[in-house]
């Protein structure tokens, strides 16, 4: 009997020692800086940029909380981790870094999907499982030494591993399986590297599946349209605020598309307009524009 209520008395024991889960939001003023690769930067399936899951996520955090600074300057398209370790690393992002409290960062896909080679025409995925096998690997260091790096610059903020979606929906179904295990693969490791790193990661996969033809629109192309980022951006607040904040259907900004030349040659005239410490050089926007006007379709 007396054994009988001492386990009684652990099991209720133990229900009041479990944790209760706690959402990564920050209080108070957010300042928010997106990194990484073209789907941070908000690339349409048309090659142009437009609202991405970013600037969805800006958007609803001010209109729950102060947002006191945002920005997307350092998400470039065909980014692989090596570019955007490479960018966290330089003296130009610093000051941006170490004034954010929200980080996100989309790094790995360019990694495997180089690697992929899409026929649209056909609906045919092939690869090379070998040099696949090598890049995952590259991208778990890459992900790992970054991920330091953030939290040595900005020690205070919240950061968060954007996961990512199937891009390849279009793919005949017999097609689809091996590529899927593959981005199964670089979810896993983002998901276990940001773990090791006590940071938050943000699955998106299940917001998509692998027949997201209304999200990714373009057989020829690999990019979310305003529908997939919305679905990227409440993938976040799940993580961020349990789902309390969300992109309603009708928040979802009208389509805006601008070329990168537009974008470029904005970010120079802010240059002369605005004081140049606030603000990225003209030498690294050059650079970036060189890096855009050879860009594939990739993520």
């Amino acid at each position: 009997m007396i054994k009988g209520r001492l386990t009684a008395i652990l099991v209720i024991c133990s229900v009041f020692l479990v944790p209760f889960q706690t959402s990564a939001q920050v209080f108070g003023p957010v300042s928010y800086l997106a990194l990484g690769d073209s789907i941070a930067a908000g690339q349409t399936p048309m090659s142009e940029i437009d609202t991405g899951y970013s600037d969805l996520i800006a958007q609803e955090i001010a209109r729950n909380q102060p947002l006191a600074f945002y920005s997307k300057d350092l998400s470039f398209p065909g980014f692989t981790t090596a570019d955007v370790l490479e960018r966290v690393q330089s003296k130009e992002a610093e000051q941006l870094i170490k004034n954010a409290n929200v980080i996100t960062i989309s790094a790995g896909a360019n990694d495997l999907l180089r690697l992929i080679q899409a026929n649209d025409k056909s609906g045919s995925l092939s690869f090379q499982q070998i040099p696949v096998d090598f890049s995952l690997n590259t991208v778990r260091k890459n992900m790992l030494t970054m991920l330091t790096d953030l939290k040595k610059i900005a020690p205070k903020a919240e950061i968060y591993v954007m996961g990512y979606y199937f891009a390849y929906p279009h793919a005949r179904e017999s097609q689809k399986f091996g590529t899927a295990k593959q981005l199964d693969r670089l979810n896993d490791i983002l998901a276990k590297v940001s773990k090791k790193a006590g940071v938050n990661f943000v699955s998106v996969d299940a917001a998509f599946g692998n027949n997201a033809i209304d999200k990714v629109p373009n057989a020829a192309d690999v990019h979310p349209n305003a529908v997939g980022y919305r679905a990227m951006a409440n993938s976040f607040f799940n993580v961020y605020s349990k789902g309390s904040m969300q992109v309603m259907k009708n928040e979802v900004p009208p389509a805006n598309p601008r070329s990168f030349e537009q974008i470029m040659q904005d970010q120079k005239d802010a240059n002369e307009a605005r004081d140049e410490s606030a603000v990225l050089p003209s030498s690294f926007l050059e650079e970036e524009y060189l890096a855009l006007s050879e860009m594939r379709p990739f993520i």
